[in-house]
């Protein structure tokens, strides 16, 4: 028997807007589904039930993926997809494997031969990157930056030195109790020329995305980034 496909299964961005911003047609592939590899248990059953998964919950086999799987770990969780049962991968939001858990497993996939089939569904870093006015041709995605405020700084420098040098979009994330720290951080290190894109709360009814120089920032005031998601983007022209 030939083993099932490894489906990449995208979720909403904000609670309640899972039938704004996925296709049916991939609620349809996830509800056809009873064996989940997710990165949250509880977020993931919220997930399903809102897309109408029609069996209850208890039925279903999800597993949570370790933070950091070993070969025994990613054995085991493929194990029913080699033997022939098609498999979701989850993450609690947007997109598996981009910025998110995941990409060990599908690699793991390829390399036992298991077919990866990825679907459509929101992403925070291309949305911002849509909606920011910078530069879409040429751009590099970061992650994290360093919590510590002096290796923090050092780093937005050496951020903006890249897009200066490559004439590209930098592109990085916050998680949404750090937001405002890492913007106060940007106005403080950056060029007054620079151009910074917030985009806060992505596809929710809260949604605020804004375009403007480090000047204009430090004159127009900080936006609202408490316990918000959000992705940053800046650029030097």
């Amino acid at each position: 028997m030939p083993p099932g496909p490894l489906y990449l299964i995208p979720v909403s961005l904000a609670d309640g807007r899972t039938e704004a911003v996925l296709p049916e047609d991939v609620q349809g592939v996830a509800r056809s589904l009873v064996y989940f590899i997710v990165e949250n248990a509880r977020t993931a059953r919220g997930e399903l039930k809102r897309m109408g998964h029609p069996l209850p919950m208890r039925n279903l086999d999800i597993r949570e993926l370790p933070l950091e799987p070993g070969p025994a770990d990613l054995d085991a969780l493929l194990a029913p997809l080699l033997a022939g049962a098609p498999g979701g991968l989850m993450s609690e939001a947007g997109v598996p494997a981009v910025a998110d858990p995941g990409a060990c497993l599908v690699r793991a996939a390829h390399d036992k031969g298991i077919r990866v089939i990825p679907l459509v569904g929101p992403s925070s870093i291309l949305l911002a990157l849509m909606a920011s006015g910078l530069d879409g041709q040429r751009f590099a995605f970061h992650g994290y930056l360093p919590i510590k405020a002096q290796e923090r700084h050092r780093r937005i420098a050496e951020l903006e030195k890249q897009s200066r040098r490559d004439q590209a979009t930098q592109i990085f994330i916050e998680t949404p109790y750090r937001g405002t720290q890492l913007f106060q951080a940007l106005l403080d290190a950056c060029q007054p020329d620079t151009r910074l894109c917030v985009a806060a709360d992505l596809t929710s009814a809260h949604e605020r995305i804004a375009t403007r120089s480090i000047a204009a920032w430090r004159v127009g005031g900080a936006p609202d980034l408490e316990k918000r998601p959000a992705v940053f983007l800046l650029l030097v022209e």
